[in-house]
């Protein structure tokens, strides 16, 4: 295993958990994770499922036990922070309900790793990180492996844990966010009437993985009238002159997720639409006024709000206008205007200042940024470039 996160984050990480665990009264964790619901077991054992489910299971004692599948095990064994993997048949394919054979796998079971366990000391009470992701039959299976225990939704433990980011995440983080500015960039360069969504789209999917992105999770697109849909797809609709273009990149890096996204016109602007993108770019210069640690996360939604009470388009806000970002594109915090929480130093979160279903647009502003003891860091040049020269040229430029 390489990369920015150490072993010894790993390990950091696990101690934490044990702690939580200890104030909870759980005598042991199982943390699931799918390829598609993959956050909180990276986050604790860097082990990201193709295909299969995996977990991780944490004992009071001792570095955790990994389960996995048989196809996927010796990426598991590429991957993962922990040397102690175990394969399960109820791990195999996600997206089917066959049986699947795997002659050659070394298979061991649930009841057998809970012995194990139990051989070490009591298990009365068990915590379950993504109850809410995996299915009931393998739900059932793991309850039924150990008669007799409490078994705990402790899924608030992964997200009090990953909450605030160490350097190393952030530095994840500042990676993903250079790679979306990069593939944004592409698309704001290349935009012609005549071209479609997905071919505009492709811009930024090459370029992004040409820079080193581990995955490109979605590119949002819409132009024209599409751009109502608010997260839609692109699609091979034509791109026609004044089109505006709705898009945003999310990036993965090593599991960290940044986000990009500003307003911009294929071929001739109107009036109309530098009104309508003028009314974002102040909004959002509004909540960065209000990132900064110790201040209240309501602060920012009231302040964001409240401006586009004065300019009349609240029937166009559709939801809060800032959401936390890191193993998942959207995560903890995701303030309204009556949270009680405080932003603090370590936070990453992304603005997403929208505003959808306008007579002159629907579009939104999206930048990934970290609290600092000063204020706040932008992780992306290219939004805070954007800006700036719309401020001063009433253009989208790059340059």
């Amino acid at each position: 295993m390489a990369g920015n996160i150490s072993a010894a984050e790993y390990k950091e990480r696990i101690e934490r958990l044990k702690q939580l665990m200890a104030e909870q009264e759980l005598d042991a964790c199982l943390v699931y994770g799918d390829e598609y619901r993959k956050e909180n077991l990276r986050y604790v054992s860097n082990y990201w499922p193709l295909f299969e489910r995996g977990a991780t299971l944490v004992r009071k004692h001792g570095d955790p036990i990994v389960i996995a599948a048989p196809e996927g095990e010796l990426m598991c064994r590429e991957m993962t922070a922990w040397d102690d993997i175990r394969l399960l048949p109820q791990f195999t394919c996600v997206t089917v309900p066959d049986e699947i054979e795997y002659p050659q796998a070394n298979y061991t079971s649930l009841k057998v790793i809970m012995d194990e366990l139990r051989a070490q000391g009591p298990l009365r009470r068990i915590g379950i990180s993504g109850i809410d992701a995996m299915s009931a039959p393998l739900l059932k299976s793991i309850k039924d492996s150990l008669e007799g225990a409490d078994w705990i939704d402790a899924g608030d433990l992964l997200f009090r844990l990953r909450m605030t980011k160490t350097e190393a995440e952030v530095e994840c983080l500042r990676t993903a966010a250079r790679i979306a500015d990069a593939g944004y960039r592409r698309m704001i360069e290349n935009v012609k009437p005549g071209m479609t969504e997905l071919e505009l789209s492709a811009f930024a999917y090459g370029e992004c993985m040409k820079q080193g992105a581990e995955s490109v999770p979605f590119i949002v697109m819409a132009s024209g009238e599409r751009v109502r849909t608010i997260i839609g797809r692109p699609t091979s609709k034509v791109i026609e002159d004044g089109d505006m273009i709705m898009t945003a990149i999310a990036v993965q890096f090593e599991g960290y997720v940044a986000t990009v996204g500003f307003p911009f016109v294929a071929g001739t602007m109107s009036d109309e639409q530098r009104a309508f993108i003028d009314l974002l770019v102040e909004a959002e210069d509004i909540a960065l006024s209000k990132l900064k640690p110790g201040a209240l996360q309501r602060e920012l939604v009231q302040a964001v709000k409240g401006y586009f009470a004065d300019r009349n388009v609240t029937r166009y806000d559709l939801y809060p206008p800032l959401h936390g970002c890191g193993l998942a594109e959207a995560e903890s915090p995701y303030p309204d205007e009556n949270s009680a929480a405080s932003f603090e130093i370590g936070m990453t979160v992304n603005t997403d200042i929208s505003l959808f279903g306008h007579p002159h647009g629907s579009n939104r502003v999206e930048e990934s940024l970290v609290v600092t003891a000063d204020g706040y860091e932008s992780m992306s040049a290219l939004v805070r470039t954007l800006s700036a020269n719309w401020k001063k040229t009433g253009t989208v430029s790059v340059g």
